[in-house]
């Protein structure tokens, strides 16, 4: 894995997700090179899903002081896309040309912005190219 790369909402959910050990496992990996490497990335709209799921629908929710610790842990120092009016001007040309759906493409649009070569994600198809992006699924 080399130059900068984004990391999808699930894969914050797998890393906490016991049930899915090999998941999971692969899942604490990623964010730990995002970390510790300074190439991993997350855009505002990740940080706002993932602290809604943790809140609400895991098989534990996390506790608000738990998420605020995680937030400014984990979350803020890869938060490096933030929304703008060319941000989702972007997501939807990139939604009419891909026919993703719109949180999709704003994902999309979040790692072209910010110079990414590789989106891991679960959600698209696997080795699909947009522009310079290569979509990876971790878990395959």
């Amino acid at each position: 894995m080399s130059g900068k790369f984004f990391l999808d909402t699930n894969i914050f959910v797998y890393s906490f997700d016991a049930r899915h050990a090999p998941k999971q496992k692969k899942a604490q990996g990623l964010i730990e090179k995002a970390l510790s490497s300074h190439d991993g990335l997350v855009s505002y709209q990740v940080v706002q899903e993932f602290l809604n799921v943790a809140l609400r629908k895991f098989e534990k929710p996390l506790t608000p002081p738990e998420a605020r610790t995680y937030l400014d842990t984990v979350l803020a120092p890869l938060c490096r896309t933030l929304p703008t009016i060319q941000l989702y001007q972007q997501a939807l040309e990139l939604r009419e040309e891909t026919g993703f759906g719109f949180y999709d493409s704003l994902i999309l649009a979040s790692a072209l912005e910010a110079g990414c070569k590789t989106l891991y994600t679960e959600d698209l198809s696997h080795q699909q190219r947009i522009g310079n992006l290569t979509v990876q699924n971790p878990f395959l």
